[in-house]
């Protein structure tokens, strides 16, 4: 009987081949129930179990196709897909020969031949099954690595940093700046399709190991220390709910080859140095590895022009404050790490690592100002001038560690993972500001500010995965985060005869505690004889804030965050993938704190300790081909809709009163919850390989967002970001690049953000058998300055303002890898 059900099912599957009726897949469903419910039965139960890995990079290929063929036969006896490890578990299967390939799109077949299933042979173990991706080889010449720098996988983009040439020399910043969907603006803030609430990861661990500043922590990572980037735009249940973006994953070098190996890097330039160290040991059972890395970024320079018009109808007058700053700006620090991996069993893993990070930040300014009055007619009542010496010091020192059990049991795909993880950072930062008035009479004015603090934050997690049966599993998990701010501020205030006393008014302590438990269930499935595979999974996360606030009470907040994910492949080298998720942004710190920023007197920034959550819908839908000559596309359009949209609401005061003192022509600027905000957009990224020698890749992104404000007229537009990359291999060993990117200016809400434009060149000449490298950068070598543009606008006041900085740079980098670096299997080349 069985046999005569597999033949029948045989048939109507090469009828679906053949795409011959909606009939033929109707019916495989059917005889597929009854045929698997009757072989259930039979006494010859069969088991193939194994694990799909890349052969480059020695990590799972989530959802690979595995097909299972009877000898003599050529339609499939069975077709499913590895669930989001890599594993597969094929049961029920009669006595018989069979032959099992296993790919993915990007990736070649895999073929294992000769696969008996006897009364002795019942269960059969093929371990991991290594497919190597598709690569298009040069002759007589290794590029830096066999990876593809870009690839795309079911749940995100992974972007292979090793094989960026204009990247070396810069930090996990410049790196960014390359990575499809990815926006950065000079300043490093990052967006992901358009948003900046984007939640950072560091080795799959959340980037507080790095401190409370991840812009700063960016531009201290060295490129040479990144491995890859992978971006997740639709997260699953199993991650934190927090970032309405999505996550971006850092994961720095770590070389697992048997041994004794690292690398040293050094780069040298006009605006930033580099250097970094890697130690790598690695026995059969255990392995230790080690880093240490630093950077310094030199003085630039940064001009900031700006003209504010503010208008009193009552008094039919009008202000004009204008400010011309110059402000040198430096930044330096360094990062170690430590980690020890115990396979205390081949089933139990025990790994821990140690880490610090230090910065340290200094600019200065001098500013000149000259505020007037007059009136309508043109007749002027007060002409002003003033100049305001100013100087910020910020320094963080950041202590991480972490402790990771895995458990594997015999039953293949089946795991359970212990976290625990905890930081420690320490803030220091000093602000002052003296302005002297050049006439008018007046005294001077001035105020200084020292706000110590620190932040830390502990994770706790548990997560569990269970195969339920064969292309379905279900994973689950608990989740707390501990996290405590503790921050003080003493503010003083200079007096005419140039001394300074305490400011009470600003002088205070501000804690701030918040504790997030959180669960999920998800659920990893192949539909269908593989025609849909997917996941699906809801998360819950209870809020408890708590602050120290007299009369504040910020209620616990509960939310459900759902996902789904589902994936199509036409064939082995095309995919359309739909994705659904659910996330919030949470208000953090300096959103809350509703003490005065009065650094600057005319431009005042505040927080509001009962912000509520920023809540983010998505929906995405894409399309990804990889070609034979290591060629591919990658097109997508995505939807997202946030509500209580967390926005900075700027207000115009002609004259503001705090603490007793009057301030005058003051921007306030306050975080609130300010309506809705929409984003549509269209994804075009692909690389291609033009001719042995050349390569290009490209990434455009098209975006229209609009927010929209109860009782006030909707805002937005349309803006772009639009990258080239250009390769081109001029001998054995020498390669050059050139890259450049566009970002549009950008309409927020109040505000249109300027745009910017960045081009590098970068050659690379490979030494010593290619162990050692030396390489040449250069970025916007004919531009003295970066010219932004940009404007504000509210009730009653407008803004124009120009903003240049320096962002040309020559330099040089050499690199050394030394010891094992090649692996037993030979798939890593050590020749990089």
């Amino acid at each position: 009987m069985n046999t005569f059900f597999t033949q029948i099912r045989v048939q109507i599957e090469v009828l679906i081949l053949q795409k011959s009726t909606h009939l033929a897949f109707v019916l495989t469903l059917l005889f597929s129930f009854v045929f698997n419910c009757t072989f259930a039965q039979s006494v010859n139960k069969g088991h193939i179990t194994g694990k799909i890995i890349d052969s480059v990079t020695n990590t799972a290929v989530d959802f690979a196709t595995i097909s299972l063929f009877k000898i003599g036969i050529v339609t499939p006896f069975i077709r499913t897909s590895a669930d989001e490890k890599g594993t597969f578990t094929l049961t029920g299967l009669p006595e018989g020969t069979y032959r099992l390939t296993a790919g993915f799109f990007g990736y070649r077949i895999k073929t294992v031949e000769n696969i008996l299933i006897g009364a002795k042979t019942a269960n059969v173990s093929l371990g991991a099954i290594m497919i190597t991706p598709v690569q298009h080889q040069l002759k007589e010449v290794t590029i830096q690595s066999k990876v593809p720098i870009l690839e795309s996988k079911i749940d995100k983009l992974v972007y292979n940093v090793t094989s960026d040439l204009t990247s070396q020399g810069g930090t996990a910043t410049d790196v960014l700046t390359k990575v499809p969907m990815v926006s950065v603006d000079i300043d490093g803030i990052v967006e992901l399709q358009g948003n900046a609430n984007v939640r950072f990861l560091i080795n799959g661990k959340p980037a507080s190991i790095y401190g409370s500043s991840i812009t700063d922590a960016l531009q201290t990572i060295p490129a040479s220390q990144i491995q890859r980037i992978e971006v997740i735009t639709s997260p699953g249940a199993k991650y934190d709910a927090a970032g309405t973006a999505g996550i971006i994953n850092i994961i720095l070098k770590d070389n697992k080859t048997k041994g004794v190996n690292g690398s040293v890097n050094i780069s040298a330039a006009t605006r930033l140095e580099n250097g970094s160290v890697n130690l790598n040991v690695k026995n059969n059972n255990w392995g230790i590895s080690t880093f240490f890395s630093g950077n310094d970024q030199l003085n630039s320079n940064i001009v900031n022009t700006a003209d504010r018009l503010s208008f009193n109808a009552a008094k039919d007058t009008m202000n004009r404050y204008l400010q011309k700053r110059f402000t040198p700006f430096s930044r330096n620090g360094y990062q170690s790490g430590f980690c020890f991996i115990w396979n205390i069993t081949p089933k139990d893993e025990l790994t821990a690592t140690v880490g610090i990070n230090h910065i340290i930040t200094h600019m200065t300014g001098r500013t000149a100002q000259d505020q007037q009055t007059y009136l309508s007619s043109g007749i002027v009542l007060s002409d002003i001038g003033s100049e305001r010496i100013s100087a910020t010091d910020f320094g963080e020192n950041a202590d991480n560690w972490s402790l990771n059990y895995k458990k594997t049991f015999r039953k293949s795909g089946r795991d359970l993972n212990i976290l625990y993880s905890s930081s420690y950072s320490k803030n220091t930062n000093y602000d002052s500001q003296i302005t002297n008035y050049l006439n008018g009479g007046y005294p001077s004015s001035g105020i200084q500010s020292n706000n110590p603090g620190n932040d830390r934050e502990t994770d706790i997690s548990v997560d569990y995965t269970e195969p339920v049966a064969k292309g379905f599993q279900i994973e689950a998990g608990l989740k707390t985060v501990l996290e405590n701010i503790n921050n003080s501020v003493v503010t003083d205030t200079l007096l005419n005869n140039g001394t300074f006393i305490n400011d009470n008014g600003q002088t205070y302590k501000f804690n701030f505690k918040r504790n997030i438990y959180a669960g999920y269930v998800s659920t990893s499935f192949s539909l269908f004889n593989d025609f849909l595979n997917g996941k699906a999974g809801i998360r819950y996360e209870r809020t408890d804030t708590h602050s120290d606030l007299l009369g504040i009470h910020i209620p616990i907040d509960n939310i459900w965050s759902p996902n789904l994910l589902v994936l199509h492949k036409l064939e082995e080298t095309q995919s359309i993938k739909f994705a659904y998720t659910y996330r919030i942004e949470r208000p953090d710190y300096d959103d809350l704190n509703p003490f005065l920023d009065i650094i600057d007197p005319h431009n005042i920034a505040t927080g509001e300790p009962l912000l509520k959550n920023e809540i983010g819908h998505k929906f995405e839908l894409g399309y990804n081909k990889t070609f034979a000559n290591n060629s591919s596309v990658y097109i997508g359009g995505f939807y997202s809709y946030n509500n209580n949209d967390i926005q900075s609401f700027t207000t115009f005061y002609p004259v503001y009163t705090a603490n007793g003192s009057n301030y005058y022509n003051v921007s306030l600027s306050k975080s609130a919850n300010i309506g809705s905000q929409t984003i549509v957009g269209i994804n075009l990224s692909g690389s291609a390989t033009v001719t042995e020698r050349l390569t290009l890749r490209t990434d455009i992104l098209l975006l229209s967002k609009n927010n929209s404000v109860p009782g006030l007229p909707s805002v937005g537009g349309f803006s772009y970001k639009a990258n080239l990359n250009v390769t081109y291999r001029l001998s054995d060993g020498l390669i050059a690049e050139a890259f450049g990117i566009i970002n549009s200016k950008r309409t927020d809400f109040q505000n249109i953000r300027p745009g910017s434009y960045i081009y590098t060149f970068a050659v690379k000449k490979q030494l010593f058998d290619k162990k050692a490298s030396f390489g040449y950068t250069t970025t916007n070598p004919f531009n003295q300055y970066i010219n932004q543009y940009s404007s504000a606008y509210g009730t009653g006041f407008t803004q124009t303002n120009l903003r240049q900085k320096t962002l040309r740079s020559f330099g040089i980098t050499l690199s050394y890898k030394f010891g094992k670096l090649k692996t037993n299997d030979g798939d890593n080349d050590a020749k990089t």
